[in-house]
């Protein structure tokens, strides 16, 4: 086999496309291979640059190709994209992944390790908890409003809620039965939510970088968490502006011939990592306007002359700044370098 400098692999389930080109950019190699035959492949190939998606079993096999003495490059799928020619086949998509990754300006995924893999499981399964205790309370708050029962908003409501409709005789045998199914369930939820928790406690003791986020306000415990795990090198990114591009939270640019127009933010980035930060700053907001806690000038000129959710938008964007610039200088956060720190970020 010709010498191969680099290979851009398209991954799924069973198949495995192969897209090689030598020193020359010629194409050497074009191969669909099965899960067994590609892992026989790699281990018998001589130490080459292999690309794939960063996508789902993407890091499990970045790690075996790297065991074997290959150099392996994940690129996000939104870079892979525009490289793919005519139609979208698996050949195409393993091309364009070999084109994508010799571009001299294209940004890579870091490799996760397994340890950083379950944290995030673990994260997501929390959300995944969270998520299902907000539609069963829901169900159980539109079940009790038809027999005329309600309660304030707010989780810490339902045990109240369980209370009055044990309390009331004048309910069906049956809903009495069902609400009691529901009440157990919510309990169970309730108790899975808090051994994870507890877990990321046990992990966020021993992380020292979360234990300095954390005291940026608006950042909390799952913020940190989500900024350690899921951001790549933070010496990547030339600024703090980069770096809160790179999240999402920065304006949309249409400009052109010299007319520069800002529509709203890229939403672009981690999705759960934007929305976490998103929804720290406007509790920030939320108790700023209310005059509650240590507010800084900037952020009550903001409030004044700005909606409350663009307020919470910059403010987030600020300590995506922030955070980056904890990231990379190793400094710990306070109130007095709050500001210093930010306009370092750029």
């Amino acid at each position: 086999m010709e010498h191969i400098a680099r290979i851009g692999m398209d991954t799924s389930k069973h198949l495995f496309q192969l897209h090689g080109v030598d020193a020359e950019e010629n194409v050497v190699l074009r191969r669909q291979l099965r899960r067994t035959q590609m892992v026989s492949f790699f281990q018998k190939l001589s130490p080459t640059l292999v690309g794939i998606e960063a996508c789902g079993g993407s890091h499990h096999w970045a790690r075996l190709l790297q065991s074997f003495g290959h150099q392996v490059k994940l690129i996000p799928p939104q870079y892979v994209k525009p490289y793919v020619k005519r139609n979208k086949n698996d050949a195409a998509d393993a091309a364009a992944v070999c084109e994508a990754m010799s571009r001299p300006t294209m940004r890579f995924v870091p490799v996760k390790t397994p340890n950083n893999q379950a944290v995030l499981m673990l994260l997501g399964m929390r959300e995944r908890l969270l998520r299902n205790r907000t539609q069963l309370s829901n169900a159980i708050r539109g079940y009790a409003t038809e027999f005329g029962l309600t309660v304030a908003k707010g989780i810490s409501r339902l045990d109240h809620l369980f209370e009055r409709i044990a309390a009331d005789s004048s309910l069906p045998a049956l809903a009495r039965e069902l609400f009691t199914l529901h009440a157990q369930e919510y309990r169970d939820l309730q108790m899975r939510i808090a051994e994870v928790d507890d877990k990321l406690d046990d992990w966020r003791h021993e992380n020292e970088m979360i234990r300095r986020l954390i005291k940026v306000p608006g950042i909390g415990p799952i913020g940190a968490a989500l900024i350690v795990m899921k951001t790549p090198d933070p010496q990547g990114f030339k600024s703090g502006r980069d770096f809160a591009a790179w999240i999402g939270l920065t304006p949309k640019d249409h400009s052109s011939g010299g007319k520069r127009r800002l529509g709203g933010i890229t939403h672009a980035g981690d999705e759960a990592l934007r929305s976490v930060l998103v929804s720290g700053a406007t509790n920030v907001v939320r108790h700023a306007r209310l005059g509650r806690g240590q507010i800084s000038p900037w952020l009550m000129a903001l409030i004044k002359r700005k909606p409350a959710m663009l307020a919470a938008v910059a403010l987030a964007n600020k300590m995506a700044r922030i955070a980056w610039k904890l990231l990379v200088s190793g400094e710990a956060y306070s109130g007095y370098s709050a500001s210093r720190l930010a306009v370092q970020a750029g």
